[in-house]
């Protein structure tokens, strides 16, 4: 029962920090690559819970490379 919560949680978190930081104004601090890892990796309660998400924010971070360097920083 336990593995099966952890896998729901890692599956609905999945691409949370690069969702989030692109989408959410003031989220991405600024940062034009790897806004979602760099979201991951802040300092927050919820580090030791969003770096869970940090594999997937890389893989997705980084199929959106091309899009962040046309965009520019997130604000």
């Amino acid at each position: 029962m336990k593995m099966i919560f952890i896998a729901m949680l890692a599956v609905l978190l999945s691409g949370c920090g690069s969702i989030i930081s692109r989408t959410v104004p003031g989220q991405g601090h600024g940062n034009q690559y790897y806004p979602g890892v760099q979201w991951d990796l802040r300092d927050s309660p919820w580090r030791y819970v969003t770096v869970l998400d940090l594999p997937l924010s890389l893989v997705f971070d980084t199929l959106l490379l091309p899009i962040d360097a046309h965009h520019g920083p997130y604000e």
